[in-house]
């Protein structure tokens, strides 16, 4: 068996646990505090990859990502990267399709704290950026936890995004979800059944070991 597929399909989704969590952290300080009118609009574009197939979202990114595209013409005449059928594209792929179940997870951690933690840090004359990182996030892990295990587990899970935007292309763009519908295809079912088999142990050994540690760490938000 190929190994190949399955490490790409770990590192695709470290890569992108990793990234989105920078994205999401002051995303979702800013929309569990503002006031924004502006606040609806951009948690429903976040939330979009909840309830659009996956296809539809992989065709749209794949048509902003085309180097005949404005987007992807920029950053092809600019910054020499092609996000179609390369690694890179899964990637941002990936945070996109992903981003709703890190932002919203700690969004709620976020409006579940006591206010009197936030005024009573100020009033002892910490910062803003103190305040986040010394009194607010140490009191979210379970909700930073839920993002970080919903992430990984949902980028690990991802196929018709993954095949609309980066195709099968071994070593590159193939992960573990692409070779088990091309080992169906070709009628190779012992072949599905193993890359299955080890993304399902994977899966259930991280579930498990999260629920062992606090049964209630994966309560999703009320915003999804």
């Amino acid at each position: 068996m190929d190994w190949q597929p399955l490490i790409l399909t770990f590192e695709l989704a470290v890569i992108t646990t990793i990234l989105l969590f920078i994205i999401s952290l002051p995303l979702s300080y800013w929309l569990a505090f503002t006031q924004s009118r502006l606040k609806p609009v951009i948690e429903s574009f976040i939330s979009m990859p909840l309830v659009l197939p996956p296809t539809v979202l992989g065709f749209y990114l794949l048509i902003a990502f085309s180097p005949n595209g404005g987007f992807g013409s920029v950053l092809k005449d600019y910054l020499g990267l092609q996000l179609i059928f390369s690694f890179e594209g899964l990637v941002l792929a990936s945070i996109i399709y992903s981003m709703p179940f890190m932002v919203h997870s700690i969004q709620s951690g976020f409006k579940q704290l006591d206010p009197a933690l936030k005024e009573a840090s100020y009033i002892l004359g910490k910062g803003r950026w103190e305040t986040l990182w010394r009194v607010l996030l140490p009191n979210i892990k379970p909700s930073i936890l839920t993002g970080v295990i919903l992430s990984f587990a949902h980028t690990i899970g991802e196929f018709g995004v993954v095949l609309m935007i980066g195709g099968s292309i071994p070593g590159v763009t193939k992960v573990a979800s692409i070779e088990i519908y091309d080992r169906v295809e070709s009628l190779d079912y012992a072949g599905a059944h193993f890359y299955s088999m080890i993304l399902f142990v994977v899966s259930f050994i991280v579930l498990l070991l999260v629920y062992s540690r606090n049964g209630n760490v994966l309560k999703f938000s009320n915003h999804a």
